[in-house]
């Protein structure tokens, strides 16, 4: 049996990218930190499954950790397509508020005539920053989670084991001879 720790970015890739992936998607997103959750889950069984050590879970949280920050940066790009068609979506939901609203807002009309759904690019980057580290303590828990399932236990062998008891020490009196 080897001492050799086996590479936690593969496992981390594969859960993090899927979890990135379902992130992203409309509607499917309503379960972003279940997903996020189940990635690092995901990642900490392909660690455990490919290990021959003993892995702790503290090595479940870096996998999982690592599994949230691919999972950020994932669903920041997969859901660049989908920005036009949710920022459409809400700007329709908003109007439908507006007609059945006795009052709104000053200003609710020019906001919604001058398209101020759509994001700058430092508002993306900052939304970025944000989800990377909800995502890594989300998937640390997830990776935790997932060692703790998934994880192999590895017990004393059977056979050959030598337990030292120290002799008993003839001057040391028992407390309880008083």
């Amino acid at each position: 049996m080897t001492n050799e720790r086996p590479s936690f970015f593969m496992p981390a890739l594969i859960g993090g990218g899927l979890a990135g992936i379902l992130s992203a998607i409309p509607f499917v997103n309503c379960l972003c930190c279940l997903w996020i959750i189940g990635g690092a889950i995901l990642a900490a069984y392909l660690l455990s499954k490919d290990s021959k050590v003993f892995l702790s879970a503290g090595d479940g949280a870096i996998v999982g950790a690592l599994a949230g920050l691919i999972a950020a940066i994932v669903d920041f790009f997969v859901s660049i397509p989908f920005q036009a068609m949710s920022d459409e979506m809400a700007r329709n939901i908003m109007e439908k508020v507006s007609e059945y609203a006795d009052e709104m807002p000053h200003g609710w009309e020019s906001f919604l005539e001058g398209g101020g759904f759509e994001a700058s690019m430092a508002m993306n980057i900052l939304g970025l920053l944000i989800a990377a580290v909800v995502f890594s303590i989300l998937g640390a828990l997830g990776g935790i989670l997932g060692m703790s399932i998934f994880g192999k236990r590895f017990f004393p062998a059977q056979g050959n084991v030598t337990i030292d008891v120290p002799k008993e020490d003839s001057s040391v009196k028992d407390p309880s001879d008083r």
